[in-house]
C-alpha cells in the first residue's frame, strides 16, 4: 500500500514538473529572439538552470525549424551552458561546423573562448590557457576589442589561480579603468576578482573599499548571488586582518545561501575561510566539519583547487590525533589522489605551497596504518621492525646528508677563497703602472673574415662588461641580432673563444656574477631566492638553484651561510 502511494506521489510530482514546464514553453512563444536571449541570460545569471535549460532547448529548436543560421549558432551557445562536459564540447562542436557561415567577426575567437572557459569550470587549466591563448591571437587578427579584453582578462584570473597575483591585479586595474567594451556584469565579475586579488598581495584598505561598494550595489539592487559573493570576499578580508569572530559570521552566513542553491565553488571556498578561521579561535572541531564537507562535495564535482592541500593535511593530522586511523588513513589516500591533479594541473603553484606532508612520506604512512589495521595480533612485531627499518634509514640518510653537507661547505669555502684572491689580485695588477693585458690567442675559424672575428669579440667583451648577460630572455639569435652578426658566426666565435657552447658560456657569466656578488653585498644575499633569480635574468628560482649546483658542485644556501660565518 505504501509503495502506492508513494507511485502516485511520483505521477502528481511528474504531471505538475511537466505541467509547469509546458505552461513556460506555451508562454515562450509570444517573444522574439532578442527577448528570448535576455530572459536566457536573466535566469542563467540568476543560478535558475531549469528555466534557463528550457528556454535554450526552444530557442534551438525555434532557430533550427525556421532555419535562421545566426540564431542556431546562438542556440548552441546556449545549449553548451549547465551541462556536463562532454555534451558542452558537442554543443561547442557543432557552432564550430557552421561558423564558416556566419557573417560574424567575433568567429572563430568565440569558439576558443568558450572551450576555454569550460575546460577552466572543469578543472583543465592546461586546456583552458592553450584555449585563451588561441583565442587571443584570432582577436587580435579581427580587431576585436572586447574579444581581446575577455581573453586577456581570463588569462589573467589563470595567472591569479597559479599564484601570479601581482600579474592578475594589473591586468583587472586596467580593464576596471577602461570598461568601454565590456559588460556590466563583466566590470562586476572584475571587481570581484580584483578584490580578491588585493587580498592576496595583501591591499587591504583597497580590496575593502571595492567590498563595501559591491555589498552596497548587491543590496539596493535585491541581488543575492552578488551579495554573498562579495560576503565572502568581507569574510576573507576579516580573516585576513584577524577579525575572526566577523569572519565566522559572514562566512556562515553566505555558506548556507551557497550550500541551499548547489553553488559548489563558491561554497568550498567559503568553508576553506571559515575553516580557518575556526582554526585561529581554536574551535578545531568545526574546522574539520568545514573541511569534511569541502571534500564530499569535491567527491560530487571533481573540481580541484591549490588550497586543497591544507585542507587535506589539516584533516589527517586532525584525526591522527583523535587516533581515527580508518578516517587518518581515508584523507592520506584522497591527499594522495589530489594531490596528483595538482601536480599536474597546478604545477608552478604546487611547488610553492608549503607541504606539510610530502607524498612519499605519506605513502610510507599509509603502509604501516593498513599493515597495522590488517595485523594488529603481529603488531609489536611489525612495528619493532618498521621501527628499527625507520631509524637504520634515518641513520643512513643522517650520514649522507652530514657527508653532504661537508663537502659543499668545503666547495663554498674554496669558492669564497677565490673569489678574494681574485679580487686581490685585480687589485695588484691595477696598482702596478707596467700591467699588460693579456691577449687571446687567436684561431683560425673557418669561413669567418678576421674582422669578422675581432668585431664579435669586441662585442662580447662589452656584453660581459657592462654586464648585459644578467637580462632575461637573452638567447643565441637576440644576442647575434643586437651584435649586427648571424647566430652561426656568434656561435663559432664563443665554441673557438669562449671554449663553450652559447648556454654554458651564458650561464657561467651569471653564475660568476653571483658567486662575486654575493660575498661582496651582504643587501643582495638578504634576497628572496625568486629575486635574486630574476637579477640574475633566470625565469624561475628552480632554474637558478639548479644552475648554481650544476656550475660549482654546492648549493646556494650553503654557500650564502658559508659568506656569513666568514664576515662575522
Amino acid at each position: 500500500m505504501k509503495s502506492l502511494k508513494y507511485f502516485f506521489f511520483l505521477l502528481l510530482a511528474y504531471n505538475q514538473y511537466y505541467s509547469q514546464n509546458k505552461v513556460l514553453i506555451d508562454t515562450l512563444s509570444q517573444y522574439n529572439y532578442l527577448e528570448l536571449e535576455e530572459k536566457f541570460y536573466n535566469y542563467k545569471d540568476n543560478n535558475k538552470i531549469k528555466e534557463s535549460k528550457i528556454i535554450a532547448g526552444y530557442y534551438l529548436k525555434k532557430a533550427k525549424k525556421e532555419m535562421i543560421i545566426n540564431n542556431i549558432a546562438e542556440g548552441y551557445v546556449f545549449m553548451q551552458y549547465n551541462q556536463n562536459l562532454a555534451a558542452s564540447l558537442k554543443y561547442i562542436d557543432s557552432l564550430e561546423s557552421i561558423s564558416h557561415r556566419l557573417h560574424d567577426d567575433r568567429y572563430p575567437a568565440r569558439i576558443y573562448l568558450l572551450r576555454g572557459k569550460l575546460y577552466f569550470d572543469y578543472d583543465n587549466e592546461k586546456l583552458a590557457l592553450d584555449n585563451f591563448v588561441i583565442a587571443l591571437s584570432h582577436a587580435k587578427e579581427k580587431n576585436n576589442k572586447r574579444q581581446i579584453a575577455i581573453a586577456d582578462l581570463q588569462i589573467a584570473y589563470l595567472n591569479g589561480y597559479i599564484g601570479k597575483h601581482k600579474e592578475t591585479v594589473k591586468v583587472l586595474e586596467y580593464y576596471y579603468g577602461h570598461p568601454e567594451f565590456l559588460t556590466p556584469q563583466d566590470i562586476e565579475h572584475i571587481q570581484i576578482s580584483l578584490a580578491d586579488a588585493y587580498i592576496d598581495i595583501y591591499e587591504y584598505d583597497k580590496a575593502l573599499k571595492l567590498i563595501k561598494d559591491g555589498l552596497n550595489d548587491a543590496t539596493k539592487n535585491k541581488a543575492k548571488i552578488r551579495y554573498n559573493k562579495y560576503l565572502i570576499l568581507l569574510g576573507r578580508y576579516n580573516f585576513e586582518t584577524k577579525n575572526y569572530p566577523n569572519a565566522i559570521a559572514d562566512l556562515e552566513t553566505c555558506k548556507k545561501y551557497f550550500l541551499k542553491n548547489n553553488l559548489d565553488f563558491d561554497a568550498n571556498y567559503t568553508m576553506l575561510y571559515l575553516g580557518e578561521s575556526y582554526l585561529k579561535s581554536n574551535e578545531k572541531d568545526k574546522a574539520a566539519e568545514n573541511f569534511i564537507k569541502i571534500d564530499s562535495i569535491i567527491q560530487k564535482t571533481n573540481n580541484t583547487f591549490p588550497e586543497l592541500r591544507d585542507v587535506y593535511t589539516y584533516l589527517v593530522d586532525y584525526f591522527k590525533e583523535k587516533k581515527d586511523k580508518e578516517k587518518q588513513l581515508y584523507y592520506i589516500e584522497r591527499f594522495l589522489a589530489v594531490d596528483k591533479i595538482l601536480y599536474a594541473q597546478f604545477k608552478y603553484i604546487s611547488r610553492e605551497l608549503p607541504r606539510k606532508y610530502d607524498a612519499p612520506k605519506l605513502l610510507k604512512e599509509k603502509e604501516n596504518i593498513i599493515n597495522d589495521l590488517e595485523k594488529k595480533k603481529y603488531f609489536l612485531f611489525s612495528g619493532l621492525g618498521i621501527l628499527l627499518l625507520a631509524l637504520i634509514a634515518v641513520g643512513f640518510f643522517f650520514y649522507k646528508s652530514k657527508k653532504s653537507e661537508k663537502k659543499y661547505r668545503k666547495i663554498a669555502q674554496d669558492l669564497i677563497k677565490s673569489i678574494h684572491e681574485k679580487k686581490s689580485e685585480i687589485e695588484e695588477k691595477e696598482e702596478r703602472k707596467d700591467f699588460i693585458p693579456s691577449k687571446i690567442e687567436k684561431s683560425v675559424i673557418r669561413n669567418i673574415s678576421e674582422n669578422t672575428v675581432q668585431k664579435i669579440l669586441k662585442e662580447l667583451e662589452r656584453f660581459e662588461n657592462n654586464e648585459l648577460f644578467l637580462q632575461k630572455g637573452i638567447t643565441l639569435s637576440s644576442l647575434a641580432k643586437d651584435f649586427k652578426t648571424n647566430s652561426a658566426y656568434l656561435s663559432d666565435v664563443v665554441n673557438t673563444y669562449k671554449e663553450k657552447n652559447f648556454a654554458s658560456y651564458l650561464n657561467d657569466l651569471r653564475i660568476d656574477y653571483a658567486l662575486k656578488r654575493l660575498v661582496q653585498d651582504k643587501k643582495f644575499r638578504s634576497y628572496k631566492l625568486i629575486v635574486v633569480a630574476e637579477e640574475l635574468g633566470y625565469n624561475n628560482k628552480q632554474a637558478f638553484a639548479s644552475a648554481f649546483r650544476k656550475k660549482t658542485g654546492t648549493i646556494l644556501s650553503t654557500y650564502i651561510k658559508e659568506i656569513d660565518q666568514s664576515q662575522e
